[in-house]
């Protein structure tokens, strides 16, 4: 989740003024956090709770009414709707990675995946956008191999994952679809070396660099083993104090999931 954040942070100030490159300052003065952060943490407080997703989007929304949601969003959050919209972009895929987390079972994280994505994004890419993206977190977790990563996305979910950051890079341009970034995204950490170099690429691909760097940091935290500290204290101090109660009371919530599995390993032996 935390990896997540810090890429919708970094990649907040290359939004609407792209740059085709890495070598960028990471932590700038001027990053902020998003809708990608507030609706992450919307999911999130979602899992801890009723599990309503509907609930908890239309409640930070009120919360964060400013963080740059599109129009669509903005429509369906601030009336009485209960369903979705219809709706393909990629905010199903950016706001997914607590479902990753929250979850053992694999099964049940492609159902609460496609849950929290339906009540808004209950276009079939939508769904699938998210699906994916907790996919590639899941199996992250449980140890699998880039090549393993890569070899169930496209047979599950369809996408052509074969492309480098430098090959997408010169002809790729702002798309908001699943179907036209989530792809990219997953490219950009399957071509990465480390957390930190995952971001980077995404933010060097252009087009909505926030989520497109929200997604890939999502993947790259549970690929590499978590995100770098210094990285970490800095995101961290870009939250206001409600995002951060939001991913304490996650995290510890994983640790009491952790050591009660740990527990119930032991009584095997």
């Amino acid at each position: 989740m935390l990896g997540a954040i810090i890429g919708d942070i970094v990649g907040s100030r290359f939004e609407h003024n792209n740059y085709k490159g890495k070598d960028f300052k990471l932590c700038h003065a001027e990053c902020r956090f998003t809708d990608d952060t507030v609706l992450t943490a919307a999911v999130a407080e979602a899992l801890l709770e009723d599990g309503n997703f509907t609930q908890a989007l239309k409640k930070f929304y009120r919360a964060y009414p400013h963080a740059g949601y599109g129009g669509y969003f903005q429509a369906w959050a601030r009336s009485d709707a209960r369903q979705g919209y219809h709706s393909f972009g990629n905010g199903s895929a950016m706001r997914v990675s607590p479902v990753a987390w929250f979850y053992d079972d694999f099964e049940l994280v492609l159902e609460q995946a496609a849950a929290s994505a339906r009540v808004t994004h209950n276009h079939p890419e939508g769904i699938k956008g998210a699906q994916a993206v907790a996919t590639a977190i899941f199996r992250a977790r449980q140890g699998e191999d880039k090549s393993q990563i890569r070899k169930d996305l496209e047979d599950r979910f369809g996408y052509a994952l074969r492309r480098t950051p430098h090959q997408i890079r010169p002809g790729y341009q702002f798309d908001v679809t699943c179907q036209g970034s989530v792809p990219e995204a997953i490219c950009c950490f399957l071509d990465a070396a480390d957390f930190e170099d995952a971001i980077r690429a995404a933010v060097s691909i252009g087009g909505d660099s926030d989520t497109i760097a929200c997604i890939t940091g999502s993947i790259a935290e549970a690929y590499f083993g978590g995100v770098p500290e210094e990285i970490s204290r800095w995101a961290w101090s870009r939250l206001d104090t409600r995002l951060q109660e939001v991913v304490k009371r996650f995290q510890s919530a994983l640790s009491r999931q952790l050591r009660s599995s740990e527990c119930s390993d032991s009584e095997l032996f």
